[in-house]
């Protein structure tokens, strides 16, 4: 059996421009995967492979990167993920969640923990994924290393604890402070301006207060996991070693009992060596995981499955690429068993076989060929025709099924038309190569129209989507104007009773149910469905019923829009004997649900975005005031050094072109970041004038 103890598989995430991929460079650098450092600035970072990446100086897709490293005369082996940071890009961030074990999450020592911050802290703690912290950018004019650490603390509800503090020399940050082998560690910077060169040395004096409090608290945190370092710590704390330090740290890494903090200047060539050894002590191997559960799909069942090459295959594809000379590519998370070259692959969802015509390890765009995966490995597979993002692959004898990706409705459409008619066929081919590959991007045809509508999570996603056709299919495209994505939302509560009959002559159709329906809050999205019955109906009989509410919530009756919060109850059902059967029962609660719709208050929800806007104070008045005007409310202004931070919230079609407003606001110096933060009812002036636009007619709310 494979000893997984030397691997890692490990993300990295943060918000954006925190120096991500900046510190993803200096990794592949100083592990000797590249031999110059690219820089995201230049457009020459590896892992931003994509023109647009390069171009913007932003991440979008989730580049996998494999390297070595060398720890105390062992050799460890960790696939890296890059992640983006901008919040239209979120799904990428959580599918690689999901399949990696720990991760480094990066902050900005000046702006601290920002909204994708939160974000993508929420999603590692959905997923249980232990991490340690990198506080990056003490360089910048502003950076303030205590002021991040006590943010992760109250605003993430993280326990952290230093391992490391900044050196600074004149107000110039010089190098970092080891509290766990307690040396000061500079880089050299003059002979190996490259920060090759580690120089370590004892700690300068002016530094050994604020060294003995946090190398308390460091100590204190261990001692409250391991009785031995307790006793120590009370009666000869001295006498407690590094391996009993790091040892134990490691343990409350991976219950998440605390988090690890280090930091550093990426860019300066500062910090990052500390940082991989960090990652090898503190983040988890496959071993340490141990197994995974899933569901036997024979059975409904669930099941484990120890992460081990001697157990039966199990693997998840997490993500589905289209590369203009190999083909569709399946990057997949093997949990247990191996994969071999030209080996048929067992999909559960498709129930069908499929042939691994090839694989490979991914180094950003380049591939490099291996002829098999075992247990513990990210690998690429090249033949997977039908399969796709969430599928899982197994040994047909031992089945196993795990959990899919949940992956938020879009909040934002857009009309697409080719160019050039020649286009038209080509271009719906390759929307769908792009869809398959982003779960997030929904393609639709309008029905009335015609028109090809692009559905995603903001207007940098869809801007993305347009120049991806340009670019990589050479085809040109007119875009319409965004649109939002209304919801419908029920108020109250109503039992209804339908009956639905049908003759052909011969045998019928019969079915005839009655439910309670009411409105959950509107951060509940989709159908709650309750079956209180009890046994008298078979499965396929339930999976109709629900099958035919939830296709009944697609077309709202206020608008046409999808119903956000319906919650069904199922209170009795009547069956022919001969006229009933699954797809009677399907059309009749499609119709039932429209009916009992009619009974009730039903609204037009709208997407609201949180935001969080940085500016010079002298602009705050008039960025406040266009908030207000867009129907917004400032939540709350936090006054920094040079700079103010307004949180507020705003309907998203009250901001579209508002990146291009709040550059003009503030002669260029402000920004802002948004993201979704829920569904609220619309006004009544708004939404009679939607579903005028929508439906064609006038209604008085």
């Amino acid at each position: 059996m494979k000893d997984l103890t030397p691997l890692r598989n490990l993300g990295i995430i943060a918000h954006i421009d925190a120096g991500k991929t900046t510190t993803t460079e200096r990794i592949l650098y100083y592990t000797g995967v590249n031999y110059s450092i690219g820089e995201v600035d230049d457009g020459t970072a590896t892992t931003d492979w994509m023109p647009q990446e390069q171009e913007r100086g932003i991440t979008i897709t989730s580049a996998a990167t494999t390297v070595h490293w060398k720890l105390n005369d062992n050799d460890y082996q960790i696939n890296i993920i890059d992640t983006p940071g901008h919040v239209d890009f979120t799904v990428e961030v959580e599918r690689s969640l999901r399949v990696l074990d720990g991760c480094i999450v990066i902050f900005c020592g000046v702006a601290g923990v920002q909204p994708q911050s939160e974000t993508v802290w929420r999603q590692a703690d959905k997923y249980n994924v232990p991490r340690i912290c990198y506080i990056n950018k003490l360089d910048r004019v502003g950076a303030d290393f205590f002021k991040v650490v006590n943010q992760i603390k109250n605003k993430l509800g993280a326990n952290p604890i230093p391992i490391q503090i900044p050196i600074y020399n004149d107000d110039k940050f010089d190098g970092i402070i080891d509290l766990i082998y307690q040396k000061a560690i500079y880089w050299d910077l003059l002979n190996a301006p490259d920060g090759s060169l580690l120089i370590y040395k004892d700690i300068p004096d002016n530094f050994k207060v604020i060294v003995d409090k946090y190398r308390a608290i460091l100590l204190e945190a261990v001692a409250e996991l391991d009785d031995v370092i307790m006793d120590k710590y009370f009666n000869a704390p001295d006498s407690i070693t590094e391996k009993e330090i790091i040892s134990t740290l490691r343990k409350g890494t991976l219950s998440s009992k605390f988090t690890p903090i280090l930091c550093g200047a990426s860019l300066q060539n500062i910090g990052v060596q500390p940082l991989i050894d960090a990652a090898v002590n503190f983040l988890p191997s496959p071993a340490d995981i141990g197994y995974v559960k899933g569901i036997n799909p024979k059975t409904g069942e669930e099941i484990t499955r120890k992460i081990s090459d001697d157990e039966p295959l199990s693997a998840l594809i997490f993500k589905v690429v289209n590369d203009p000379y190999v083909g569709r590519i399946a990057f997949t998370r093997i949990y247990s068993g191996s994969i071999s070259q030209g080996e048929m692959l067992y999909n559960s969802r498709l129930n069908k076989k499929e042939r691994a015509a090839r694989l490979f390890r991914i180094h950003s765009n380049k591939q490099i060929k291996i002829d098999s995966f075992s247990a513990g490995d990210i690998a690429a597979i090249i033949g997977l025709r039908e399969s796709i993002t969430g599928d899982t692959l197994c040994d047909p004898s031992h089945p196993i099924t795990f959990e899919s990706f949940y992956f938020p409705d879009p909040v934002i459409s857009i009309a697409i038309e080719a160019k050039y008619q020649k286009d038209f066929t080509k271009m719906l081919e390759s929307l769908q190569k792009l869809a398959d590959e982003d779960p997030s991007l929904l393609i639709k045809t309008d029905e009335e129209s015609g028109q090809i509508i692009l559905n995603g999570m903001g207007e940098l996603h869809l801007e993305i989507i347009a120049d991806r056709l340009r670019r990589e299919y050479e085809i040109e495209c007119n875009l319409g104007k965004p649109q939002v994505n209304y919801r419908e939302g029920i108020i109250g509560k109503t039992i209804h009773r339908e009956i639905y009959k049908k003759q052909f002559g011969g045998k019928g159709k019969y079915a005839e149910l009655e439910f309670e329906l009411s409105g959950e809050p509107f951060d509940k999205i989709g159908l709650t469905f309750e079956n209180i019955v009890g046994n008298s109906l078979t499965k396929d009989y339930l999976r109709s019923i629900e099958k035919g509410f939830k296709s009944a919530m697609l077309n709202g009756i206020l608008a046409g829009y999808t119903v956000l919060n319906a919650n069904i109850r199922l209170l009795d059902i009547v069956t022919h004997p001969v006229d009933s059967d699954p797809l009677a029962f399907e059309i009749a609660a499609n119709i039932a649900f429209k009916e009992a719709c009619k009974k009730l208050k039903i609204v037009l929800l709208e997407p609201i975005m949180k935001l969080e806007i940085i500016s010079p104070s002298e602009y705050i008045g008039d960025i406040s005031s266009d908030i207000t005007r867009r129907r917004g409310e400032i939540l709350q202004i936090d006054s920094q050094e040079s700079y103010q931070i307004i949180r507020a919230e705003a309907p998203l079609s009250e901001l579209f072109g508002y990146v291009t407003a709040l550059r003009s606001l503030s002669s260029g110096r402000a920004s802002v970041n948004m993201e979704f933060a829920r569904y609220d009812v619309c006004l009544d002036v708004i939404a009679e004038e939607v579903i005028f636009k929508t439906k064609g007619i006038k209604v008085n709310l």
